[in-house]
């Protein structure tokens, strides 16, 4: 499963890649807004948001592009390892009913 990751911490970049990894799945992480970012999300099978680190524009944007494409969106307020583990299993959960 491909997911894209937005928010988050700097710091945690390494951390959230590894993780996604020992759950067998490919991560884009995006902690800070890229020009053109609605281009970069691309089509994966869901996105995480990490509410409470990320800028209004990045979730607007995010968010219109999932409705656009039909992608899955999970948001957390946390930006934690544990709330992105949680937030894969949910991921995990809506990908076996597609």
């Amino acid at each position: 499963m491909s997911i894209v990751l937005i928010g988050g911490h700097d710091r945690m970049h390494n951390e959230y890649k590894e993780m996604c990894t020992r759950f067998g799945h490919d991560i884009k992480v995006y902690t800070q807004m890229p020009k053109r970012f609605e281009k970069l999300i691309g089509n994966p099978d869901g996105i995480v948001l990490f509410t409470s680190t990320v800028s209004h524009q990045m979730v607007k944007t995010a968010v219109k592009e999932a409705k656009r494409r039909n992608i899955p969106v999970i948001r957390s307020h946390s930006s934690s390892a544990s709330s992105l583990r949680l937030s894969i299993e949910q991921l995990e959960k809506i990908a076996v009913v597609f």
